[in-house]
């Protein structure tokens, strides 16, 4: 029953809404859902199964119903926990259109300068343009930008940007939606109609669908760039327990 209402809301609801009314629904789903089957790393709280998510096509049991992370949350969280000093180094950070996973939790983090920047999000401390950011160069420690660059239309822009303002030996990790089975990306502009859109690109304000060569493009840019497949140091216990999809890219990036 769950699931039929949680489908039937996401496919109805623009994602706006769809946040609030989730964040209103967290303690009913925790509550129900509670278990030991499955633990989301992020805040540690143990589920009998997680939710679906998706636009066209479903994802069964991806969705945590406590912090509302996806697969690629849970990797990135257990990535900078474990293989960095994320969560102990002074450093100054900038996070692109800032998840709600993680949002008030590195906030709060004493050892970040922290700051979020968006176009539109409303948790975002300075609205800016990626391809255009009102930042000095060599400013900052440490990037989160993940999937954000798929929505924008001149990515090359914006991955110079990106470089322009990580300082020299900083971190940059750009996570987009990534098709490891297609060499080249796939752009086509012609394609107006947002349901063939989201068809075709995962969804309708996606311009490009990721592939091999993305990696490549980063180093175009001046990036140094680690393909890490954080997944391999788990176990297939982990990946299942932490619900993580096996073989997922994190694109770490330096300067």
């Amino acid at each position: 029953m769950i699931r039929s209402i949680f489908k039937f809301t996401l496919n109805t609801i623009p994602r706006p809404l769809l946040i609030r009314l989730s964040y209103l629904a967290k303690p009913i789903l925790e509550i129900v859902l509670k278990g030991h089957r499955y633990q989301d790393p992020i805040d540690g709280k143990e589920f009998k199964k997680f939710l679906p998510y998706g636009y066209e096509n479903q994802r069964e049991n991806v969705l945590s119903p406590s912090t509302l992370s996806l697969e690629r949350h849970r990797l990135l969280w257990l990535y900078l926990k474990e293989e960095t000093s994320f969560f102990k180094s002074t450093i100054k950070v900038l996070h692109f259109a800032p998840e709600q996973a993680f949002y008030k939790r590195f906030r709060k983090l004493k050892n970040l300068d922290y700051t979020t920047t968006d176009l539109n999000s409303p948790l975002a401390d300075v609205k800016a343009d990626i391809c255009n950011l009102p930042f000095k160069d060599n400013e900052y420690d440490f990037i989160l930008c993940n999937h954000v660059l798929e929505h924008i239309p001149n990515d090359t822009k914006a991955m110079e940007e990106l470089f322009r303002v990580l300082k020299p030996g900083g971190t940059a990790i750009l996570q987009i939606p990534q098709e490891l089975s297609r060499a080249e990306t796939f752009q086509d502009d012609s394609i107006t109609d947002p349901k063939e859109r989201a068809k075709i690109f995962g969804q309708y304000d996606h311009v490009r669908i990721y592939g091999r060569d993305y990696f490549a493009k980063l180093r175009s840019v001046g990036f140094k760039v680690k393909e890490v497949d954080y997944t391999s140091k788990l176990t297939p216990a982990e990946v299942d327990k932490y619900r993580i999809a096996v073989g997922e890219i994190i694109p770490v990036c330096c300067k």
